[in-house]
């Protein structure tokens, strides 16, 4: 059965006991299945206080990331990679810790906008420490899911090709792709096709609006993706994600500039996005079926 969740920064701008509590019910009492946590430093995590908040509330989470410019693994800073080493080694038993199955996001390569090509001994770089932490995530019981995004977020893969064929290079059956609608509207030439063309190796979606604001109201095309996942089976997290500056993480929302407010309502954006997608899931099943 199709599992539905909302990024956490729908919910709250701070992730230590409280405010991980506070997304993990809104998050339930909208109806959704699953929280992505935005793991940006798990490092600073507490772990047994997440852990309590999981178990008291019986929460499903993932987790999600974006490398920095200090933990580039797809450098040629030998200590900038080692760092990136490090931290996604600790998201992966910070995610195990909190019986979480997955850790997405872009975490193979700093998370900004580049101003050259990644060379390629760069690429060698990242493709060997992703292989590695990949290794770590399988005995912890984790899978990895390397997000799709766009030409200013990264300058490794753009479009769900590139990432197959990167996850062809990197060669390890614990790593998979996760695409996101918001990305694909900008660098795809459709929101079909790229579906097909990644499915023996999708893992994770996140369903964001051009705009990242209300689905429906952008200008992408989810009859079409919808009509995709069900045409290749898909059965992985089905994952919501929205921001707007009436709930901010001043790292996370300035370095993907949400500059605007596109929502106050929280709790109204989340039960209008559940219904949004289910409606869709649902309806493209039922064509299926006839």
């Amino acid at each position: 059965m199709t599992k539905f969740g909302s990024h956490g920064l729908v919910w709250s701008g701070t992730f230590d006991a409280e405010g991980f509590r506070h997304a993990v019910r809104k998050n339930a009492e909208a109806g959704f299945d699953i929280l992505e946590i935005p793991l940006l430093d798990p490092f600073a995590f507490d772990v047994d206080a997440g852990r309590a908040v999981v178990e008291q509330e019986g929460v499903t989470v993932t987790a999600s990331l974006g490398l920095s410019a200090a933990t580039d693994i797809s450098g040629d800073d030998p200590d900038r990679v080692a760092a990136g080493e490090r931290l996604l080694l600790r998201a992966v038993d910070v995610v195990a810790a909190l019986g979480g199955r997955y850790l997405a996001g872009v975490i193979y390569g700093a998370m900004r906008k580049h101003e050259a090509p990644a060379t390629a001994s760069g690429r060698r770089n990242g493709i060997e420490v992703l292989r590695r932490v990949a290794d770590h995530a399988q005995a912890a019981g984790v899978v990895l899911a390397l997000e799709v995004v766009n030409r200013y977020e990264t300058n490794i893969i753009n479009t769900a090709r590139q990432g197959v064929v990167y996850l062809r290079e990197i060669g390890h059956d614990n790593i998979r792709l996760h695409l996101d609608t918001y990305h694909m509207n900008i660098e795809e030439s459709g929101m079909f096709e790229p579906f097909l063309e990644a499915a023996p190796m999708l893992g994770y979606v996140h369903i964001g609006e051009s705009h990242r604001g209300y689905l429906g109201t952008g200008t992408v095309d989810f009859d079409a993706t919808f009509r995709a996942l069900a045409h290749i089976g898909y059965d992985g997290p089905i994952v919501f994600e929205s921001f707007s500056t009436a709930i901010v993480d001043p790292n996370l929302s300035n370095t993907l500039g949400v500059w605007r407010n596109l929502w106050e309502d929280n709790e109204d954006l989340g039960r209008h996005a559940l219904a949004f997608m289910r409606g869709r899931h649902r309806a493209v099943e039922t064509i299926a079926l006839h």
